[in-house]
């Protein structure tokens, strides 16, 4: 029989501590630069958060040419134009950004658009989505993005002890602010699906580190006098194939969006493709190295007073 194929050895024994120190001061500037570009250059909003016309419509001749009606549309000079399909072929959002002059432009741009599409389209909804209803949306998208985070930290706390719940939520604002840096250095279209896709980000990054947590508790109470930096080693690379294949298989996924997603996905293929890259490096380098600076011999002590055998200490003692 053939063996499987390992794209990770089981016997890895790679030392990721050795270079912690220089990658959480890389950490470290990623967040302070991602924040600083935020305060000064700021964010894409879409028409989402940002306000302005949104218009389903139905193409009645056939499948929806996106390329051409950008084009048309886009030679109006209404300010940025975005359109994307949804449902069957035929179905097309259009989404322009606010006009200046009131609800009479709005109108107004609503009619440049209709007259330049013209009969072969099918209008079935036309809103307005005003600046003091995309301002709300802002501060809707960060209430769900933070209570999103403390409800992560609040479960590994329960699940685990404070030290590693702390670890992990810094570690997933680490994610989270840099996805946020990555939006404003690239000038990507920052909307309610760009927050889905953070949101995303900050569960994967989780998930990823649910997994070498569990390893690296399990290690703290079997090995009881070995360094936290070696248990911490011995964990990652335990769980190093589990990482690798899980992160691969899902950045293959992420690029088939990316590539032949359209214009619509490319901006949240683009964030998650970055996520999972930067979900991996904080699990390994932020959340699992700060646990050294903790005080953990509470953990130990846990294992210390505990039965080694929980299906012996449960067992009836024999008769003398």
């Amino acid at each position: 029989m053939f063996g499987g194929i390992h794209l990770v050895r089981h016997d890895t024994r790679i030392d990721f501590m050795r270079i912690h120190k220089p990658l959480m001061i890389l950490s470290i500037l990623l967040v302070l630069g991602s924040i600083l570009l935020v305060a000064t250059k700021g964010l894409n909003y879409g028409i989402d958060f940002r306000g302005g016309i949104l218009m389903e419509v139905r193409t009645t001749d056939g499948p929806a040419d996106l390329a051409g009606m950008r084009e048309k549309l886009t030679e109006l000079g209404l300010g940025e134009v975005y359109l994307q399909q949804f449902g069957s072929p035929q179905d097309v959002l259009i989404r322009l950004r606010q006009q200046e002059g009131g609800d009479a432009a709005q109108g107004a741009a609503v009619q440049k658009v209709k007259d330049t599409l013209g009969t072969t389209v099918e209008y079935r909804r036309t809103e307005t989505v005003g600046p003091k209803v995309g301002s709300e949306l802002i501060t809707t998208a960060i209430y769900a993005t933070l209570l999103a985070l403390v409800g992560i930290a609040a479960y590994i706390w329960f699940r685990y002890e404070w030290q590693f719940g702390l670890n992990a939520i810094l570690a997933t604002f680490h994610d989270v602010i840099t996805t946020v840096g990555m939006f404003s250095l690239l000038g990507l279209q920052f909307d309610l699906v760009s927050v889905a896709a953070v949101l995303t980000i900050a569960g994967y990054s989780v998930n990823d580190t649910v997994v070498i947590y569990d390893r690296i508790r399990d290690e703290l109470r079997r090995y009881k006098k070995l360094p936290i930096s070696d248990i911490i080693n011995q964990s990652i690379n335990k769980t190093l194939a589990r990482t690798t294949v899980t992160s691969g298989l899902t950045l293959l996924s992420v690029l088939a969006i990316a590539l032949f997603g359209g214009e619509a996905l490319r901006g949240f293929a683009i964030a998650l493709i970055w996520g999972i890259l930067i979900g991996t490096y904080s699990t390994i380098f932020v959340a699992s190295p700060m646990l050294i600076y903790m005080n953990l011999r509470g953990i130990r002590a846990k294992a210390v007073t505990a039965p080694a055998d929980p299906a012996a200490a449960s067992a009836p003692a024999k008769p003398k």
